[in-house]
């Protein structure tokens, strides 16, 4: 099976909203139900799992219900950090899935995911037996030196830019989630399941991405998302 784990456990701050910015409506519809509908119609998407922020497990249930989210199997409380998350969702799939049930993880408040972006992570997790979602990184990235200036930039050739939606066998997230937890390795800060597999000594394998595949944290990026969602492709464009 092709489980997806949806990752919606934050509170927003940044988004400076009074409700989770996951559940804010654009053009009448919650994101979070933008972000499920993305793998409620993808036709290798088995089951969906949210981890959920508490208090909104049932505005959840009664968005899928509103908008036919009939895959969504589970919905498990959020930790107090994002890997603390990830972490929840992972565990309660324990006896639940196979070892090789391929896991697709993918953060709630990116709603724009593509179908082929989606098929090409688990096509690559089958092939490699893991798959992050990549795209080149187009900008110079330059080293801080003394907080107002720099000597050395880091050449975009060799980077890049990972996000969700990222793939991994059940059996080898769920043994790398135990082991990280046990000996406190890549589960602090920042870090999420990429950059742990990392520090477990995994090599990670580049799927495709997408530009459009942005992520909501600010009110600017609501604003982004709204245009995206009007956007029409010009026909002469190849």
């Amino acid at each position: 099976m092709n489980i997806a784990i949806i990752i919606a456990g934050g509170t927003g701050h940044r988004m400076g909203q009074d409700i989770p910015k996951q559940f804010i409506n654009v053009f009448d519809k919650p994101v979070i139900i933008y972000t499920l509908e993305g793998f409620q119609k993808h036709p290798q998407i088995d089951a969906i799992e949210v981890v959920c922020i508490d208090g909104w497990h049932d505005v959840l249930k009664a968005y899928a219900r509103q908008f036919n989210i009939t895959k969504l199997k589970w919905i498990v409380s959020g930790g107090t950090t994002g890997q603390e998350s990830i972490r929840n969702g992972v565990y309660n799939l324990e006896n639940k899935c196979k070892d090789d049930d391929i896991i697709i993880i993918h953060d709630g408040i990116r709603p724009m995911v593509d179908e082929m972006v989606l098929s090409d992570v688990i096509v690559k997790c089958k092939q490699y037996g893991n798959a992050v979602t990549s795209i080149p990184y187009s900008d110079q990235i330059f080293v801080i030196d003394d907080e107002i200036s720099t000597l050395k930039y880091i050449p975009r050739e060799i980077l890049r830019k990972v996000t969700t939606p990222q793939a991994y066998y059940f059996g080898k997230l769920i043994n790398a989630y135990h082991e990280a937890f046990s000996k406190e390795i890549g589960i602090y800060g920042s870090s999420y399941t990429n950059t742990m597999m990392v520090e477990l000594g995994e090599r990670l394998y580049f799927a495709a991405g997408s530009e459009k595949n942005i992520k909501l944290t600010t009110k600017d990026d609501i604003e982004m998302f709204k245009a995206l969602l009007m956007a029409k492709k010009d026909n002469w464009l190849k």
